[in-house]
């Protein structure tokens, strides 16, 4: 999966907005302004439960501890066709996932249907 693909998924998913706060080059994906995806040209960081990060640190080369990021709570992915496409649409998705978990109530009623 390369850089395209991955902001085509993130872009499928409810109530999902982009942009570049970090400046150009970094596209990042919100859900309920809460970011879950940030997307660079041969990388995706995504948000992981804890132990989930580290079990996928462990079983990929490719997934190192979030870049600039809290390393115990972000993962970073490498686009170098190593990782399987469904295991990284999961990843994706939990991410996604995590962050709508963390909007309130209100918030997550207002996502789009």
């Amino acid at each position: 999966m390369d850089a395209q693909a991955v902001a085509d998924y993130c872009r499928g998913l409810n109530g999902a907005r982009e942009g570049y706060p970090f400046g150009a080059g970094v596209l990042v994906f919100k859900v309920g302004g809460k970011i879950f995806a940030i997307l660079a040209e041969q990388s995706v960081s995504l948000k992981c439960d804890p132990y989930v990060a580290l079990a996928l640190r462990e079983n990929y080369p490719a997934v190192t501890p979030g870049y600039h990021l809290n390393k115990r709570h972000w993962n970073t992915v490498a686009l170098d066709a190593s990782v399987p496409v469904d295991e990284l649409c999961d990843w994706l998705l939990d991410s996604y996932s995590l962050a709508v978990a963390s909007l309130t109530r209100a918030e997550r009623a207002s996502l789009p249907s």
